[in-house]
């Protein structure tokens, strides 16, 4: 029997940020290949910054030339970070790059995430709007994830999320007991689906957390940076996301906000194509998600 041959397409996340060893950034998914079984061949495409286009365009075509067995697809909070953000394109994106993959004879691995402005522990006014669009990214990573039969890890779920000793310095990655414990928990679900055949990942630390001058000075520095490019960006939208937040407020009509994108979420997926049929046949049917 030939080894696994898993792929990882993503972002920063996917990528180990927050997981430094001396070789660089590691990560869950690394983490995670040697438990699927022995001679896992593991092929890490994730890229930091990388958006759903940057996965469709550049990643994937990579990941499929290696015809791999799984596929973790694992992206989406850089798109919710950016004033083009459209949860329609996210969707097209996706299900594309979902379908190409079960079409290969892929099993998809997928994830769904919690929101960057609780986790950066922005004010209401700012993290609000930042958490609708997360929402909306979850649901149609569900409503996708069942539609090709994918893996899913309900990442958004769960005190885990509120440990602070398992995130970086800069509130937004994991640390390695995050990445650690993201790679146990897709370990579980694929050993439940007789694809893992390996020992657990080991929950526990392979290096001592990053004191707090380190974590000081790479806010200071990386930290800032990455605050700067995203301000450029995104600040002069989500102020005015803000405004328009306390104006509904002030109103009591925060809730029409909420079914504006609960109908963005299923027009984007009721625009979505009847999927091809591949080795894998994905689900057919309605999509159908909701925002919660």
């Amino acid at each position: 029997m030939r080894p696994v041959r898993f792929v990882a397409l993503g972002d920063s996340l996917t990528e180990g940020v927050g997981d430094f060893t001396d070789a660089g950034p590691r990560g869950w998914a690394a983490l995670l290949a040697p438990s699927l079984g022995a001679g896992t061949e593991f092929t890490n495409l994730a890229v930091s910054g990388a958006q759903t286009r940057d996965v469709l365009e550049r990643q994937t075509p990579a990941a499929l030339a290696l015809r791999p067995d799984l596929v973790a697809v694992v992206v989406g909070v850089n798109d919710t970070l950016r004033q083009t953000f459209d949860v329609r394109a996210v969707a097209a994106r996706l299900d594309q790059v979902y379908g190409a993959c079960v079409r290969q004879g892929a099993t998809l691995l997928t994830a769904c995430l919690p929101d960057p402005g609780a986790m950066l522990g922005l004010p209401s006014a700012l993290a609000t709007p930042l958490a609708r669009r997360q929402r909306a990214v979850n649901a149609v990573v569900h409503a996708l994830s069942d539609r090709y039969d994918a893996v899913h890890l309900h990442a958004a779920d769960g005190g885990w999320i509120a440990d602070r000793s398992l995130w970086s310095a800069d509130r937004l990655h994991p640390g390695e007991r995050g990445h650690r414990q993201l790679a146990v928990r897709f370990h579980a679900l694929l050993a439940e689906a007789g694809r893992a055949t390996g020992r657990p990942p080991s929950p526990e630390p392979e290096f001592p957390a990053p004191t707090r001058t380190a974590g000081l000075l790479w806010l200071a520095t990386a930290g800032t940076a990455w605050v700067a490019r995203r301000c450029r960006d995104l600040l002069p939208q989500l102020l005015a996301l803000a405004a328009e937040e306390l104006r509904h407020r002030a109103r009591g009509t925060t809730a029409r906000l909420d079914l504006h994108t609960t109908a963005a979420v299923s027009a984007a997926l009721a625009a979505l194509p009847e999927p091809r049929t591949g080795p894998a046949g994905p689900r057919a049917g309605r999509l159908e998600a909701g925002v919660g």
